[in-house]
């Protein structure tokens, strides 16, 4: 098996060997922030020019210039969403970060279709080899990039910028906006959220992540939804495949959760859940306000969570490295091709990359 020569995706299948628990929690960070600001930012509004000072914005059209795919206006919008440690602190309590740097762990690029109504969500594994173009750094140097590079490396050798040209280099779609959310908003996030509920068809008890559930009804608080999300050994095969399903399950009750519980109406409560979820994340410039970014979340109100798709990109193990997956060409030119022309992704592509190791365990 080999790279994908245009350096097109991945997809998280099974990692066999198990990452830190700090960048296994940070997967779901992403989802969270964007089922809050998506499902329940219209709502917000009112309040959200209370909580300018919380926000972080990147410039990233004056970072990358014009070397990007074409501004193509056909109704659809794509924003890469990335979960990060780069808001150091309390993220500490999770595992040292090595050598300073800020990191990503998950990466999903979201596609909403003309008209806002439906949206394909594309998740990136971190270990994916891909050809990563140059970048600048912040310390004003030049990474030349090259191929068989790991995915994730492309934050923390460039930040923002750098993530979102190499997707764009990855798929030839220009990402209209970027979302980079706070691992440790997280839990917060869910805690003023009162809790996400979901049901387990069976157990679950993984020591690595600290989480003990019985088949059943259950209300997770952010601990042990970080819990949840950290699971990786005791579903299916114990690979990443399995921890994606159930990460995606988790962010479908929650969209589910904020959009049906009327948090909303309630001022005090609305309050504590903007200032958490504005102190969280970081967006693109264009959606550096409160304003732009409640504007831009009154737009999404019509997206249930019944239309919106989760989708693995399909990968293989790397011959080279077995700890490493790349790029399964073929399928993954079928989604970016898909994505680019506003259509569905195509079943072959979505067969592919669905092994359902961990489906139905969670709902």
């Amino acid at each position: 098996m080999t790279e994908d020569t245009a350096g097109r995706g991945a997809r998280g299948r099974g990692h066999r060997k198990r990452p830190p628990t700090r960048r296994r929690a940070l997967a779901v960070t992403a989802w969270t922030a964007a089922g809050v600001v998506v499902l329940g930012g219209a709502g917000l509004g009112y309040v959200y020019v209370k909580f300018n000072g919380n926000l972080r914005s990147v410039d990233i059209d004056a970072a990358l210039g014009d070397d990007r795919p074409a501004d193509v206006d056909n109704g659809s919008m794509d924003i890469l969403v990335l979960g990060s440690d780069s808001r150091s602190g309390a993220n500490g309590e999770y595992g040292a970060d090595d050598g300073g740097s800020a990191r990503s762990d998950t990466a999903m690029i979201v596609h909403l279709y003309e008209g806002h109504k439906k949206a394909a969500v594309i998740s990136v594994p971190r270990d994916t080899l891909v050809t990563r173009p140059s970048c600048k750094t912040p310390e004003g140097t030049t990474d030349p990039g090259g191929e068989r590079r790991m995915f994730n490396e492309s934050f923390t050798v460039g930040g923002p910028a750098c993530a979102v040209k190499t997707v764009e280099t990855m798929s030839g779609i220009r990402m209209d906006h970027y979302l980079e959310v706070d691992f440790t908003g997280f839990k917060k996030i869910i805690d003023k959220l009162g809790g996400v509920e979901i049901t387990t068809t069976k157990p679950i008890k993984d020591g690595a992540s600290h989480l003990d559930l019985a088949a059943g009804p259950h209300r997770l608080n952010g601990e042990q939804a970080l819990g949840l999300v950290r699971t990786r050994k005791s579903v299916g095969d114990g690979s990443d495949l399995g921890r994606i399903q159930l990460q995606q399950a988790f962010i479908k009750a929650l969209m589910k959760q904020v959009k049906g519980i009327g948090v909303f109406g309630d001022p005090a409560r609305t309050l504590d859940v903007a200032d958490t979820a504005t102190k969280a994340i970081t967006t693109d410039s264009k959606l550096g306000s409160v304003k732009a970014l409640a504007g831009f979340a009154a737009g999404l109100q019509g997206i249930d969570p019944s239309d919106v798709q989760m989708v693995t990109l399909p990968v293989g193990y790397d011959e080279i490295d077995p700890n490493r997956v790349v790029p399964l060409e073929s399928a993954t030119r079928q989604i970016w091709t898909a994505l680019s022309q506003d259509r569905p992704v195509p079943a072959e592509a979505l067969k592919a990359g669905d092994k359902g190791q961990a489906e139905g365990i969670v709902h």
